[in-house]
């Protein structure tokens, strides 16, 4: 199994990353390269990255399951107001440099919130700010992620990330993040998950998968809430997401965590291990509470 979680970009950038990710047990592991709140960036250090690369290499890490998570404010779908909308145009292009630099291949992006749009204009002007971005030489895919539809967010369904899929015009540099938690409370059964899969895999095609957000929810299905929570501690449970996780048809796809921390424990480690084990620990959060 790929199998991994959120980690830090700190002061050792990726280097961190990477020590981070193989204490928790991992294979691979997804980052920010900044803040996600905001778009402040330090700039990337080659000698940190070149020994990352080679850590990587060393320790069972393939840099092309490594995923990079694009920061929250960017919105490609609220083209009302021009000078916002630019902007998230060109930081995006700014941090598929910096994701080249690193020689990673995939950045997630939420698709954006349509906030007092029309639906089908928000989508069409993340289409339209994908054709802006993408270039024939870029050697990283953009993601969309599968979103819960909480308050006026865009890919809150199947038949929207197909829609911006349909009218980017780099089809081959476009592709799909699913998230389990998302998927939920958007509505989504993952104790159905196979149909859910067959239905994706007509409309849009399961080549188009190429990485999972696999999480806990909080919340029941249908909530449109996006809360994570942990592994086998929601409302998803335990054996749907290790469904998931085991699929046959997504055993290639890189799979990570972002689970809520228990206090100020890092749950990753523990749920990794348990995950692999393939049984659900009853005492997760005193194991992680108590940092065993």
């Amino acid at each position: 199994m790929i199998l991994g979680s959120h980690v830090n970009f700190g002061t050792e950038q990726l280097l961190g990353a990477t020590k981070q990710a193989l204490s928790y047990g991992a294979n691979t592991f997804m980052f920010y390269t900044g803040a996600p709140q905001n778009t402040i960036r330090k700039s990337l250090d080659e000698s940190l990255t070149k020994e990352a690369q080679e850590l990587m290499q060393n320790n069972g890490i393939d840099i092309n399951n490594v995923i990079c998570h694009a920061p929250y404010i960017i919105n490609l779908a609220n083209k009302t107001k021009a000078e916002a909308w630019n902007f998230s145009i060109s930081f995006l292009k700014q941090e598929i440099k910096r994701v080249e630099a690193l020689g990673v291949r995939y950045i997630v992006v939420h698709p954006g919130n349509f906030l007092q749009m029309e639906v089908r204009d928000a989508l069409d002007a993340i289409a339209e700010a994908l054709n802006y971005i993408l270039s024939p030489s870029d050697s990283v895919m953009i993601l969309l992620e599968t979103m819960a539809g909480k308050g006026t967010e865009c890919g809150r369904n199947m038949a929207e990330v197909k829609y911006i899929l349909d009218h980017v015009t780099l089809k081959d540099k476009v592709g799909v993040c699913l998230d389990t938690c998302h998927l939920n409370d958007s509505g989504v059964d993952i104790a159905d998950f196979d149909n859910y899969l067959n239905d994706f895999d007509k409309l849009i095609g399961i080549a188009k998968i190429k990485c999972i957000h696999l999480n806990d929810s909080k919340n029941p299905c249908g909530s449109h809430k996006d809360r994570h929570e942990n592994i086998g501690l929601g409302t998803i449970g335990f054996a749907n997401l290790l469904h998931v996780l085991d699929h046959e048809k997504l055993k290639d796809v890189p799979k990570i965590l972002e689970t809520p921390y228990v206090g100020e424990y890092a749950p990753y480690k523990y749920e990794i291990a348990m995950l692999k084990s393939k049984e659900f620990n009853p005492h997760l959060l005193e194991d992680i509470q108590s940092n065993k």
